[in-house]
């Protein structure tokens, strides 16, 4: 795969009130402006970002079949280049600091026209803006800049125009439902990897069982006892299947048993599905839900540079104990159960459990890595990859890679 520049990606999910993933926002930063006292301008930024979206990491693998927002500059906005950018899986965000001109408003309206969907990057809201309230189909509210128990007088000048409200850097669920309550349509933030306290689960039958299968899949037990585990748990077996059944296998039948599900994906593929099932919710949209998105592109964007970190090289268990370590980080927050118990009950390595417990060792460090590059915080990446000697193309490849999970994972 060629790249005319090296980039970092951050993708973060956008949900819809059900809380399934409909978007992401795209973010890339490039090694110069890490490392350089001077900061690219952020125009120069984004036209690497649209060239290198739609050449080198092709737009299918990194967004799905969800819409990608990309933020503008003004020149960026101007030019002809956006012409190229497949404008049904793109939204295009205006900055907050674009100043409102005719020229602007008159782009505005041509890429409506030609069918591209517009947004308002961190907005405030402000009269000058009355034209494009009428263009625009997505406006953008940062909680950080206005918290959610101040917001009710924005809200109530919004509901004459019609357009739809996301709120951006939602971080707890109280948030999410006080935003829910006030009509927003989309959310960004982590709030959905982080449930308050009281709401974590207890353990049950069904999550004891996939830890028991889990540990049997690690230990390589005979399919008969996979599948007596499966059976003791009929919850656990639809809950597979539902997520084996919802990933396209090019036409091929429905997957009815989980005797057939290991013949025809074979024993890592469904380790895999097994571990992702943890976060499943019961219902045909299981890969929907975030943290199933979240905890398969975790981990494997772990398991991936696990294969070329040079110091797991001839590490042949390292790709798998790299992808159990994504897996079970975010375990902790769905799950009433310390990650001391799960170590344990798992038997996991030394490695594995002090990467979860403390974040120490390579495995903790790559865990650190895949952490930072999902809160887009690109400067501690860079540390980090400088410190393991990774280079940036093969966190690149690395991410394309992860986040096409859904077209199956290699």
């Amino acid at each position: 795969m060629q790249h005319d520049q090296k980039h970092l990606i951050g993708r973060q999910p956008i949900l819809n009130r059900n809380e399934q993933v409909c978007a992401y926002e795209l973010l890339f930063r490039s090694p110069q402006s890490l490392t350089a006292a001077v900061v690219n301008d952020a125009s120069q930024a984004t036209a690497s970002v649209i060239l290198n979206t739609l050449s080198g990491f092709g737009v299918q693998q990194i967004l799905g079949k969800h819409r990608g927002f990309i933020n503008l500059e003004l020149d960026i906005l101007l030019s002809d280049s956006l012409e190229l950018l497949p404008k049904e899986m793109v939204v295009l965000e205006l900055l907050e600091t674009l100043e409102v001109t005719p020229q602007l408003i008159e782009r505005c309206r041509e890429l409506k026209e030609a069918g591209f969907v517009l947004a308002l990057d961190d907005h405030a809201f402000s009269p000058a803006y009355e034209e494009l309230y009428q263009l625009v189909e997505i406006v953008k509210v940062d909680l950080m800049a206005t918290p959610v128990d101040g917001l009710g007088p924005t809200i109530e000048r919004y509901r004459d125009y019609p357009f739809k409200l996301l709120a951006e850097k939602v971080e707890t669920k109280q948030e999410f439902l006080k935003c829910l309550d006030l009509g927003f349509e989309y959310f960004q933030g982590y709030y959905f990897a982080k449930p308050a306290v009281i709401e974590k689960k207890k353990i049950d039958e069904g999550g004891a069982a996939l830890l028991r299968l889990m540990r049997q899949l690690m230990d390589d037990a005979e399919i008969e006892e996979i599948e007596t585990t499966f059976r003791s748990s009929p919850g656990l077996t639809y809950k597979l299947l539902l997520l084996v059944n919802s990933v396209s296998f090019s036409g091929l039948q429905k997957i009815q048993t989980v005797r057939h599900a290991i013949s025809m994906l074979g024993r890592t593929q469904i380790k895999r599905w097994v571990q992702l099932a943890l976060f499943a919710s019961d219902d045909s949209h299981a890969l929907e839900n975030p943290l199933v998105d979240l905890a398969a592109v975790r981990a494997g964007f772990m398991e991936q540079l696990a294969q070329h970190c040079p110091q797991l090289r001839g590490n042949n268990e390292a790709p798998d104990q790299a992808f159990m370590t994504g897996i079970l980080s975010l375990l902790e927050s769905i799950y009433a159960i310390p990650m001391d118990q799960i170590a344990h009950e798992l038997n996991l390595s030394d490695e594995v459990r002090q990467a979860l417990l403390d974040r120490s060792g390579i495995f903790g460090r790559l865990l650190a890595l895949a952490e930072t590059l999902e809160q887009a915080d690109f400067d501690t990446a860079a540390t980090l990859l400088g410190e393991m000697s990774i280079p940036y193309q093969m966190v690149i490849d690395a991410q394309v890679k992860a986040y096409g999970w859904q077209q199956g994972m290699e």
